[in-house]
């Protein structure tokens, strides 16, 4: 009987052992098999640290005559992130960080240490080396800290508009930093390896990765700090005289298309744009604001013309100090000078009537007929690029507009107002980009703002000499159209004014400000100057732009562009040691 007994229980006990052999095999299986993806992502969280190594961004160099200068630089701030499953004293991570990082800190400490399901949390950003240092010394478990760069303006709020700022995802806005914002950013690296339980990495694996960072390359602007300092001063003085608010300058080589200066007042410190309450102020006006430019694109309606062969300096006209197109009465602002006299003096005296007559005589010369408007179209879009993006490299280039010869709205009245710069829609840098091309021999060159780059030596290597995009007009066409304009300054006061013994020559531009529920305002005009200067040949051009409310006086902003012009004229002639002419 006792060995029946002990034979069922034998069997018993088989039985048990044999259902938790298959229980743990079925369970192995499992958790080998159909759970094998969910563990190894838990081993990797513990085993598998991952770091992003960041890159520097690129340095950013203004000119200081021949030699580059630092206009941006960086400057090393810290990440203070948490590993929260291995922070073992929550309260003494949160004082600490608290006291060292204050305002820099994030809000809410405790809830991101309670997310022990991730392995990194930011508990603060931009801490400085010392508050860096302070957290380090308390020694906090789970606690490390990550370099970073923050940008750093040493010259204040010189060319703020021309760089534009970084913002707090580290990303270029407006300006350089926003048109070159991949070229300076470079590419973050990253380091990924197993590690042990002391976080020490293992040599063997091969989820190990070790990617170095890019740098961002060093950009140096063909901007000069000197000069950009002296349009600026310029500016404000003259603006801050006839008591407007709003003005705008560039400076430009004819020569190569590089740009020296440009300034917009009111303006903004790039170091503190996140006090800034208008964002206008992030707008460079030179290349984001088109306007009708007046009068200044006289010189193009000639160089047209002259290119053309339709209309010499020397030729006359009928002037009474009206005009009419269809049935529209065009008139000149300035009047009396009456009678049969030339385009030369049309153009010295800023005479609507006489640029009406050479926009008439592109064609059958008698009315802006098709032919004529036709030309002035080629002329300002495909020669002048009008219209058109220039491609330079600062963020919010706007393209400005002109209207097709063929379109409803670009009839003949259209066209004889844009012979004398109303009608259409332009920024500065296609004005002086234009205009830069009509006196240097008729070659366009692309505006640029960058003059080369910089290594991590020091060693600078400009740009490639720039080529001209295209041969706008005739060298011929060109050498009459640069004398006309000397003689247009001369006839205005030129002589007085200029250093002896330089070739200066400018044109003055007063345009109403169109109002969009038709006609122009009343009250508001833009008074804008364009010219060049230098020696035997043209070594920079300068356009001013400056708004006036009628209160201040029609002129006043004219006046005012002026005499920017000429107080930066005269001091570049001296500054670029330009010789007299022979």
């Amino acid at each position: 009987m006792s060995d029946k007994i002990t034979s069922a229980r034998a069997k018993f006990l088989l039985v048990i052992v044999v259902a938790m052999a298959i229980i743990f095999v079925v369970r192995l299986f499992y958790l080998q098999i159909i759970q094998y993806g969910y563990y190894k992502d838990l081993a990797d969280q513990t085993q598998i640290k991952q770091r992003v190594i960041p890159a520097q961004r690129g340095l950013i160099y203004a000119m200081d005559g021949d030699n580059p200068v630092v206009l941006v630089s960086n400057q090393t701030v810290y990440t203070v992130f948490a590993d929260p499953p291995m922070v073992t004293n929550k309260a003494k991570v949160i004082k600490t960080i608290q006291a060292a990082a204050g305002d820099q800190a994030r809000d809410d400490l405790a809830g991101l240490l309670d997310k022990t399901d991730t392995r990194y949390q930011i508990l603060a950003t931009k801490v400085s080396r010392t508050a860096a240092e302070q957290i380090k010394k308390a020694d906090l478990a789970g606690i490390g800290f990550q370099a970073n760069s923050q940008r750093v303006y040493p010259e204040g709020a010189l060319a703020g508009q021309i760089l534009g700022f970084v913002d707090f995802n580290g990303d270029g806005q407006y300006g350089v930093e926003g048109g070159l914002n991949s070229e300076l950013s470079g590419s973050d690296g990253l380091l990924k390896s197993v590690t042990d339980v002391n976080d020490v990495p293992l040599t063997l694996g091969n989820q190990n990765i070790d990617k170095p960072a890019v740098d961002g390359k060093n950009i140096v602007l063909s901007v000069d700090r000197n000069i950009q300092a002296e349009a600026q001063q310029a500016l404000a003085e003259e603006l801050d005289k006839y008591h407007l608010t709003d003005g705008s300058v560039i400076v430009m080589n004819p020569q190569n298309g590089q740009i020296m200066a440009m300034a917009n007042l009111p303006t903004y410190d790039p170091s503190q744009y996140n006090l800034v309450t208008d964002p206008a102020l992030f707008n460079n006006d030179v290349i984001s604001d088109p306007y009708e430019p007046g009068s200044v694109i006289k010189t193009l309606t000639m160089a047209t013309a002259l290119d053309t062969g339709k209309v010499e300096p020397n030729d006359t006209y009928n002037n009474t100090d009206y005009i009419t197109v269809d049935d529209a009465t065009i008139q000149n602002f300035t009047k009396g000078h009456t009678g049969n006299i030339t385009i030369q003096e049309a153009m010295n005296y800023s005479l609507n009537t006489g640029f009406v007559t050479v926009a008439e005589r592109l064609g059958n010369g008698k009315t802006v007929d098709q032919q004529a408007r036709n030309t002035m179209y080629d002329y300002f879009y495909n020669h002048f690029g009008f219209g058109k993006l220039t491609g330079i490299e600062l963020a919010g280039e706007s393209a400005g507009f002109i209207n097709k010869p063929n379109s409803t709205a670009g009839g003949p009245v259209t066209y004889a107002t844009m012979a004398f710069g109303q009608a259409m829609d332009a920024t500065m840098l296609q004005v002086a980009t234009a205009f830069s091309a009509g006196i240097n021999g008729g070659r366009y060159y692309k505006p640029t703002v960058v003059a080369g780059t910089m290594d991590d030596n020091n060693n600078y290597t400009p740009s490639k000499a720039a080529k001209p995009e295209a041969q706008v007009i005739s060298q011929g066409a060109s050498d009459v159209l640069r004398q006309m304009v000397i003689t247009v300054r001369q006839a205005n006061g030129g002589k007085g004014i200029d250093i002896p013994g330089y070739t200066v020559g400018g044109k003055t531009g007063t345009a109403q400000v169109p109002d969009p529920s038709g006609g122009y305002y009343g009250d508001r005009t833009i008074g804008s100057y364009i010219g060049f200067g230098g020696g035997d040949t043209p070594r920079y051009v300068i356009m001013v732009r400056a708004a006036a409310p009628t209160d201040v006086g029609i002129s006043a902003g004219t006046s005012a562009a002026s005499h920017v012009f000429t107080d930066i004229s005269n001091w570049l002639l001296n500054y670029l040691k330009i010789a007299p002419k022979n």
